[in-house]
């Protein structure tokens, strides 16, 4: 059965999407990949000129791939959660070795490359090769939680309900699944947002679930930690000292980016786990590929 929401959120997807690189016709596999992995947990706005800088300087795989993962922590700079610039040269790494440079169609074969999970997987089949899968991100499930369910937010964790939900709802077109998941995801960004909602914009406002129960506020949640003060903040604080850097530094050298000995220690040890940072035999640390 057709499902009563793909035509009006593909007609305003149609007249109403941002006009954003990664969505223009011709734009590579790898293009696709590299924005899936920067948007993850970062705004468009931010995204927009790192990727550009990106895939100027790195427009291939292979082109990633003959560079250092120091190289790809530098260029990253400030975008946040820097071990993905790490899992992106792995990616280009395991496509030269293994795929001949070219980013496979095959969700399946994608969930196989380093640190790229179900999402990531599905969305870059969807977007880069038009295949039918259910892209379940936070805003399509907030989307479809409301639609369908009444829910005002998702839960925490996706559930085993909500992708059988997302696939009853997908046409039967690949190209236009791909079209309809990107239309969706859109709605969330754009009209239907976690706080104040848009729902006067909204194309299938009349079906929603959630406003016909009368928009019922979602349960009370655990407070997000702020980023002040933080071991993220003093991880950054860290890598800023390492991107300067030419090569290895004496890890004293660290001393004066963070006040909290304690912490400052906690927080080079993380980047050491993560990757993020090497320590040479002397004792100095480094940038991982700048360490000799």
């Amino acid at each position: 059965m057709t499902s009563p929401y793909a035509t009006p959120i593909l007609r305003w997807y149609a007249a109403s999407a941002r006009d954003l690189p990664w969505r223009q016709p011709g734009t590579s596999a790898w293009a696709v990949l590299v924005s899936e992995i920067m948007l993850q947990q970062t705004p468009v706005a931010r995204v927009l000129p790192a990727h550009a800088a990106w895939m100027a300087r790195w427009p291939t795989p292979a082109a990633l791939a003959a560079a250092t993962p120091a190289d790809a922590v530098r260029q990253w700079d400030r975008l946040g959660y820097p071990r993905r610039a790490i899992r992106l040269h792995a990616i280009a790494q395991a496509l030269v070795s293994q795929y001949g440079g070219q980013v496979p169609a095959s969700a399946e074969v994608l969930a196989t490359l380093p640190g790229i999970g179900p999402y990531t997987a599905a969305a870059v089949a969807s977007f880069a090769f038009g295949q039918r899968h259910a892209v379940l991100d936070t805003n399509v499930r907030r989307v479809l939680g409301r639609l369908v369910t009444g829910a005002a937010l998702p839960p925490a964790a996706t559930s085993a309900a909500e992708r059988r939900l997302a696939q009853s709802l997908l046409p039967a077109d690949g190209a236009r699944a791909a079209r309809w998941s990107v239309a969706v995801m859109e709605l969330g960004a754009l009209v239907c947002k976690a706080a104040r909602p848009s729902c006067a914009a909204c194309p299938v406002a009349g079906l929603c679930a959630w406003r016909q129960a009368g928009s019922p506020p979602p349960a009370a949640r655990r407070a997000t930690p702020g980023y002040a003060g933080s071991d993220r903040e003093c991880r950054g604080r860290l890598l800023a000292v390492l991107r300067a850097a030419a090569g290895p530094i004496p890890a004293a050298q660290l001393d004066a980016a963070w006040h909290d000995s304690g912490q400052q220690a906690r927080a080079l040890a993380a980047l050491v786990t993560d990757g993020l940072v090497a320590r040479g035999p002397d004792g100095s640390i480094a940038l991982p590929g700048d360490s000799g």
